[in-house]
């Protein structure tokens, strides 16, 4: 039956051939809400704006399945939370960031990372690399002294969403130094923003990520997809 074109500050996405579940229907405080579609550039912007992000899982059979998630409850980040302490303040000092510059870089550092089991399949590059073509995902990378990419951060950007999907580090508080600039990007725009990083651990914690519950997520995430993004505005896909 599929879902009908949406407007939000990043512009029109165009109508999805997927229905996919509507996390306000799944079962509360199970994180994996439905299985199935596909990672088309279009279902996954449509996902994000429902709440809903995809990842990988194995089947009965051993393969991977498509599982579309909503964590309940869900971590965000309050841009005005962001903690800093003295030592990461130092390491910020030491490396220099840019945005966008090796996008595909940075994923395939956070694939390195993730090791085995990996959820970022050659798939998932595919799409999200076409989604930064269009605007729509960006990364953030550090680089040390002698310009080598030490650590990074991707993540999407809808309206006044910007979920973070994973990040890497080789050098000591690279990955923590991408956090802060993608906070402190976000808190330089106008507009309401959330700041997405689907699950709190206690890494993300000490940084001042806090959990909320689904339907407290949810009730946001309607409120900042009209905002414009701190992004340039991305260019439309096509349907």
């Amino acid at each position: 039956m599929g879902v009908q074109a949406i407007t939000t500050g990043s512009g029109r996405i165009p109508p999805c051939a997927w229905s996919l579940l509507n996390p306000r229907d799944a079962h509360p405080e199970v994180d994996l809400t439905c299985y199935g579609a596909e990672l088309g550039p279009i279902t996954v912007l449509h996902a994000y704006s429902m709440g809903l992000f995809p990842m990988h899982v194995p089947s009965d059979t051993g393969e991977q399945e498509l599982g579309w998630w909503s964590p309940d409850p869900r971590g965000i980040l309050r841009l005005e939370n962001i903690r800093i302490s003295q030592s990461l303040r130092k390491s910020i000092r030491t490396f220099s960031v840019t945005f966008d510059q090796a996008f595909e870089r940075v994923m395939r550092g956070c694939w390195r990372i993730n090791g085995e089991g990996n959820w970022i399949t050659e798939e998932f590059i595919d799409t999200y690399t076409h989604l930064h073509e269009l605007g729509f995902t960006h990364s953030v990378e550090v680089w040390n002294r002698k310009g080598e990419l030490v650590g990074g951060l991707y993540g999407i950007e809808i309206g006044g969403l910007f979920a973070g999907e994973s990040m890497f580090h080789v050098e000591t508080d690279a990955s923590k130094v991408a956090m802060v600039a993608v906070v402190e990007k976000l808190a330089a725009s106008p507009g309401q923003r959330i700041f997405d990083v689907q699950w709190q651990t206690d890494h993300l914690e000490s940084m001042g990520v806090t959990e909320i519950s689904r339907s407290a997520y949810l009730d946001e995430l309607a409120a900042v997809l009209p905002t414009r993004p701190a992004f340039p505005i991305p260019r439309q896909p096509r349907g």
